[in-house]
C-alpha cells in the first residue's frame, strides 16, 4: 500500500546584516561590547553580512586592518563605503569619464578602478569627499568647475565627524561651502541616500526583502534601511537614544541596546 508524501518544506534562509560601523560595532578605536562574538555568530551561522561607511577616506583593505588590530574578524570584502558607491554610481552613469577630486587616495583609487581618469581640465564631474588636506586653492578650482558645468558629486552628506580633539568638518561641510560659492546643489551618495544601499546589496548578491539594516542613527542608517525596503534594528550604542525615536515621523523594525543581542545562541 502506497503513501503520498506531503509538501516539500520550504528552507528559510537567515536575513543577511548590514550594518553601520561607528557606533554599531566600533567606537572610536574601542569595540562595542559584544560586537566581536556578535561577528563570530554570523561567521559560525554561516550568514553573510556587510559593514557599510559614509567614511571615503579609507579603503576596504585598510579598514579591514584596522579592524583586525582592534580583535574583530573582518575582511575587506566585509567592508562597503561611499567611495565605492561613488564610483560605482559614476560608472553607471557616465562611464569612463574624467573627475576632479577632493578627497583622499581610497576615493581616487575607487574611481581609478571603475575607469576614470583624475583631470583638472574640464572635467566632468567634480567629485568631493574627506580629505584631511583641502586647500583653499583646490576649492577654489572645485568651484570654478562646478560654475562652469561640471557635475557636482559629494560622497556623503555628513557636516562633521569625529577626530582627535574633538570634530572635524566632513564632506557634507566641504560641500556646503561649494554650494554656496557656485550656486549649484551636489547630489550626495552616501547613506541616508538608498542608492548606497543598492550598490552595498548587489555586492553581497542579496535582495533587500531578506535583509537588515543596523544602525545608530535614524536619519542615516534607519532612514535608509526603509527606504530600500529592509527590515530595521536601532542600537543604543552610538548616537541615538530611546528618546529621540519619537521626534522622527518612522520608526525602526526593532530596538536593542547594541548587537551583542542580536543572533544570541
Amino acid at each position: 500500500m502506497g503513501f503520498t508524501l506531503g509538501p516539500t518544506p520550504t528552507l528559510i534562509m537567515p536575513k543577511s546584516y548590514f550594518l553601520d560601523m561607528d557606533g554599531v560595532i566600533v567606537r572610536g578605536n574601542d569595540i562595542v561590547p559584544g560586537a566581536d562574538a556578535f561577528i563570530a555568530r554570523l561567521r559560525r551561522r554561516q550568514i553573510k553580512f556587510m559593514i557599510l561607511t559614509n567614511n571615503p577616506k579609507y579603503t576596504t583593505a585598510d579598514l579591514a586592518h584596522r579592524l583586525q588590530r582592534m580583535g574583530l574578524d573582518l575582511r575587506a570584502e566585509n567592508l562597503h563605503t561611499s567611495a565605492l558607491a561613488t564610483a560605482a554610481f559614476l560608472k553607471t552613469q557616465y562611464p569612463n569619464g574624467t573627475a576632479y577630486v577632493l578627497g583622499e587616495s581610497a576615493l581616487t583609487e575607487a574611481l581609478h578602478e571603475v575607469g576614470y581618469v583624475l583631470t583638472d581640465h574640464k572635467p566632468d564631474y567634480v567629485v568631493v569627499g574627506e580629505t584631511e588636506a583641502y586647500s583653499y586653492g583646490g576649492i577654489t578650482q572645485a568651484a570654478r568647475f562646478i560654475a562652469a558645468g561640471a557635475r557636482f558629486i559629494a560622497t556623503n552628506p555628513d557636516p562633521n565627524g569625529p577626530g582627535v580633539g574633538g570634530l572635524v568638518p566632513a564632506c557634507g561641510a566641504i560641500a556646503a561651502l561649494l554650494e554656496a560659492a557656485s550656486g549649484v546643489s551636489p547630489y550626495f551618495i552616501g547613506k541616508p541616500n538608498p542608492l548606497m544601499m543598492r550598490t552595498a546589496l548587489r555586492a553581497l548578491g542579496e535582495h533587500s526583502e531578506n535583509a537588515i539594516m543596523v544602525g545608530d542613527r535614524m536619519d542615516t542608517d534607519v532612514r535608509t534601511g526603509i527606504e530600500s525596503g529592509m527590515e530595521t534594528i536601532l542600537v543604543l550604542s552610538g548616537l541615538t537614544t530611546r528618546e529621540m525615536v519619537g521626534r522622527f515621523p518612522y520608526a525602526p523594525t526593532r530596538i536593542v541596546e547594541s548587537v551583542a543581542d542580536l543572533e544570541r545562541d
